[in-house]
C-alpha cells in the first residue's frame, strides 16, 4: 500500500499547487490595470524534480510546498505593471489542463482499490 500512497501523495500535492497557480492567475488578472503590479506564479515542478533528483527518485511529498514568486522575465508596461492578458488566459488554460489531469488520474487511484476492497 506504501506505493498507492505516494503516489496519490504526489497526486495530491500537484492538485493543491494548481489550485495554487490558479489562484495566482486570478489575482494576476484582477491586478491587471494596478500600476506596479508585477504578476506572480507558483513554484512547485522544479522543487518536486530538484528533491527526486537528491533522493533518487524518492520523496516525500509532505517536505515539497507550492512557493508564490514573481517571475520578473516578462515585459513591464509603462505603468510598472507586467500582467498581459493572452499569457494570463494561456496559463490558466495550461493550469485547467493539469488540474483535470491529476483529478482523473486520482479518480482512477480511487476507484481502482474501492474496485479491489469490495471485490467479493
Amino acid at each position: 500500500m506504501d506505493k498507492v500512497s505516494s503516489k496519490m501523495d504526489l497526486l495530491i500535492a500537484g492538485l493543491k499547487a494548481e489550485s495554487m497557480r490558479q489562484k495566482a492567475i486570478a489575482s494576476n488578472v484582477a491586478n491587471m490595470n494596478t500600476p506596479g503590479y508585477r504578476r506572480v506564479d507558483i513554484k512547485f515542478e522544479e522543487m518536486l524534480a530538484r528533491k527526486m533528483d537528491q533522493g533518487k527518485g524518492k520523496v516525500d511529498v509532505t517536505e515539497v510546498k507550492p512557493e508564490v514568486y514573481e517571475p520578473q522575465n516578462t515585459p513591464v508596461k509603462a505603468n510598472g505593471n507586467d500582467v498581459h492578458w493572452e499569457m494570463e488566459v494561456g496559463a490558466m488554460v495550461k493550469n485547467t489542463l493539469r488540474y483535470k489531469t491529476l483529478m482523473r488520474l486520482l479518480t482512477k487511484k480511487v476507484n481502482g482499490i474501492d474496485k479491489i476492497i469490495n471485490t467479493p
